[in-house]
This record gives C-alpha cells, sequence and structure tokens, in this order.
C-alpha cells in the first residue's frame, strides 16, 4: 500500500515540437533589438494550476480509492507538481503533459482520462486498473503554464546559485532572453525544460557540458525536469523498469505528405539514433534496454484506436519526423532506460483554438493514449506487427 499524500491545494498566485511563435527547436534564441508590445494569445478555456490542484482534489475524493493524488515535487517559483496514480498492476505507465506552458489540450485529456479510468467501473477500465498502474503529471511546467508560454520562469543565477560549480560555464544553449510580440524573455528568461533531461538519471551538471546541443544530453538543473527524473527513478526502484513513457505535446499546423489534408497529431517512437547503428554508437551502453520495436508497437496501438474512429476529424494521423538526435529530451532520455516512449504532437498551438476544435484534439489524443493502455493491459499490443509503423503517413513540414 503506498503512503497516502494529501495534495494542498495551491495558494499561489496569478512543444517536443517547436512552436508557431518560438524558434525551432535547435535555433539560437537572441532578443530582439527594439522593443515592441506584448500582445499574448488569450487561454480562455483552459485549466489553470488552481483549477488543475481543485480538480485533481475532487477527483481523488470521489474515486473511491482508486485515484491517489500527491505532490511530486515543485517549479522554481513554488507551484506543486502534481501525480496521481491510478491502478496497482506490475505494468507501468507514465504519462505526462504540458512540458511547454503553451501546450495545453494534452491536460485537459490527461484530467479527463484520470477521471475515466479512476471512477468508471466498466470491464475495461477495471482492467486497466487491475493490469496497469498509471501514473498521470498533468502540467509539469506550472511556472510556463500561468505566463501561457513555452520556458520555464527561471534564470541562470538561479542555477549558479543551485550548482555552484557552474558559476564560470556558459549559460546552456536552451536558456530563452528573446524577445518577440507574444513573449518576453529578455526581462523574464526561462528553459526550455524538454531539453534538461540525461539518459543517465545519476548525472550532476558539470561546467564542460555546458552550453551543450540539441544533440546532446541535458543537465538536470531546472527543478521540473528533476521532479519528472525523480517519480521515473522511483518508479523503477519500485517496478524495475517503466513499461510505457507517453508525453502529449503541440506542434504547428501541417498536412499530410503528399496531401493537403491537415494533420490532427503526429506521433513517433523514435528519438535517438538505434544504439546498434554507426550513429547511435554513442548510446551503445543504454543498447540491451532500448527497445525500438516495442515503442513503434505502442505508436500503433494509438493509431489504430484513432482510425478506428472512422470519417472524421480524428482521422489524419502523421508520424513526427523521424531522423532525430534528441537525448536531452524527456522521451529520448527515457527511451534509452527502457521504455516505450510516445510522443503526441496535437497539431496548432492553444491561440489557435476554438473551443469546438479543442474538443475534438482532446477527443483525439484521449482515443489514442486508451488505445496504447488497452493493448498494454490486453498484451495485444505486442501482437501488433512494428514494420507497419513505417506505414504511417509522414508529416509534411
Amino acid at each position: 500500500m503506498r503512503k497516502r499524500k494529501k495534495l494542498a491545494l495551491s495558494c499561489s498566485a496569478v512543444l517536443l515540437s517547436a512552436g508557431l511563435l518560438v524558434p525551432a527547436y535547435d535555433a539560437p534564441v537572441k532578443a530582439e533589438s527594439n522593443p515592441v508590445t506584448m500582445n499574448k494569445p488569450p487561454v480562455s478555456g483552459f485549466i489553470s494550476h488552481d483549477e488543475l490542484t481543485r480538480e485533481l482534489n475532487r477527483v481523488e475524493r470521489t474515486s473511491q480509492g482508486n485515484v491517489e493524488v500527491e505532490v511530486a515535487g515543485y517549479s522554481n517559483q513554488g507551484r506543486e507538481i502534481h501525480k496521481a496514480t491510478i491502478g496497482s498492476g506490475d505494468k507501468v505507465v507514465l504519462i505526462q503533459s504540458e512540458i511547454h506552458g503553451n501546450e495545453k489540450v494534452g491536460t485537459k485529456a490527461l484530467l479527463e482520462m484520470i477521471k475515466k479510468i479512476g471512477s468508471n467501473n466498466s470491464p475495461e477500465m477495471r482492467q486497466l486498473r487491475e493490469e496497469l498502474t498509471i501514473v498521470a503529471m498533468p502540467m509539469i511546467n506550472p511556472d510556463a503554464t500561468e505566463l501561457n508560454r513555452r520556458g520555464t520562469e527561471m534564470t541562470w543565477d538561479e542555477v549558479t546559485t543551485a550548482f555552484p560549480q557552474l558559476e564560470e560555464a556558459e549559460p546552456s544553449w536552451n536558456y530563452y532572453t528573446y524577445k518577440n510580440q507574444y513573449w518576453d524573455y529578455a526581462s523574464n528568461p526561462g528553459f526550455d525544460m524538454n531539453r534538461d533531461f540525461n539518459p543517465d538519471l545519476n548525472y550532476t551538471p558539470q561546467p564542460d557540458d555546458f552550453p551543450g546541443s540539441s544533440s546532446e544530453p541535458g543537465w538536470y538543473i531546472t527543478p521540473e525536469a528533476q521532479t519528472v527524473r525523480d517519480v521515473y527513478k522511483d518508479l523503477q526502484n519500485q517496478f524495475g523498469t517503466v513499461d510505457v513513457f507517453i508525453d502529449l505535446h503541440h506542434q504547428g499546423d501541417y498536412v499530410i505528405e503528399g496531401t493537403g489534408d491537415p494533420v490532427t497529431f503526429s506521433l513517433s517512437g523514435v528519438f535517438v539514433p538505434h544504439p546498434d547503428t554507426e550513429e547511435g554508437q554513442k548510446y551503445s551502453e543504454y543498447a540491451d534496454q532500448y527497445n525500438v520495436e516495442y515503442a513503434k508497437q505502442l505508436n500503433l496501438a494509438a493509431y489504430d484506436a484513432v482510425q478506428q474512429m472512422g470519417n472524421s476529424p480524428f482521422g489524419n494521423i502523421s508520424l513526427y519526423p523521424q531522423d532525430l538526435d534528441l537525448p536531452g529530451t524527456a522521451l529520448g532520455s527515457f527511451a534509452l532506460n527502457g521504455s516505450g516512449s510516445v510522443l503526441f504532437e496535437i497539431t496548432g498551438q492553444t491561440q489557435d483554438f476554438g473551443q469546438k476544435r479543442m474538443g475534438q484534439l482532446r477527443r483525439a489524443v484521449e482515443t489514442g493514449v486508451l488505445g496504447i493502455l488497452d493493448g498494454v493491459a490486453t498484451g495485444k499490443v505486442q501482437e501488433l506487427d512494428a514494420d507497419r509503423y513505417d506505414d504511417i503517413p509522414l508529416t509534411d513540414r
């Protein structure tokens, strides 16, 4: 029986992919020379940190013991980072959302799934609870959520205070200090925390590893990434492995390659070169536990579930670019640690959505993730032909 820790209500005020309004994921970020007027897009209809806290408390109270909510850690500004645990099975699934604070649909989808799996007593939901241990971490970057921006709220001086050995190091490449009509990182800097992960889960920051690059591991310098890492390590210690890791993101508006059909969302299970290849030789120490075939099967489970919805707004699912080398992402780091990793890249940014479209995208994500959970719980996912993964159409970017 897990030790329960009641979740306190917060009294705080207030993309793996590149967003449409921020630089590409490995492009330099610079402050503009001329000041501009801030014009942040609205986020009405999405969930604030305080609203999420209240709702998770309510779900825990009404779930008849099926949902356990805890504070896993705290953001740099002191906001709670929550985790909700559902089920008691031997197969472990870790799901997170809103690693970028302006990528919000995944949080609504994840909250709805927590409610459904925890409170619904259908045979299907009972089977998920019996076969799986599902750990959901919605809104893992709450400071950015409150600012409705991609990056954390943290200065390099705060990093060097926490890690004095970095005092003479150059700031990391993912440190945002630019300014445009939407985001003012120049006066309020932060980090792309989805480049702050490292496959060495016990890594401590070393000056020689800075500033780094997109194709190199991160450092665990942000408290948000440290919290996710610590949850992952705790699950490893308890269960031996985290079988599945799912990360919910947003991307730009794209079309299916060779068509004009707009993408609903993109999937991927490939984030680093295979350790057995020449390109991936630097990851050879992880070769025995890296299981990209299982990751492809998990992606197929999501793809098939959404395709079964038929001719609908949910149908245009594509593959995210596959020639990636991103060990500093949570997806890349955890894949190298043996997790079958799945990326959801929901189309568009939060400022693009009306309520109807937001609801459609949320349901598409719920359908895909539940398809994965069902496949893992029943064992059917391992019957899928991983070669079919390459038949999923590519994204035209």
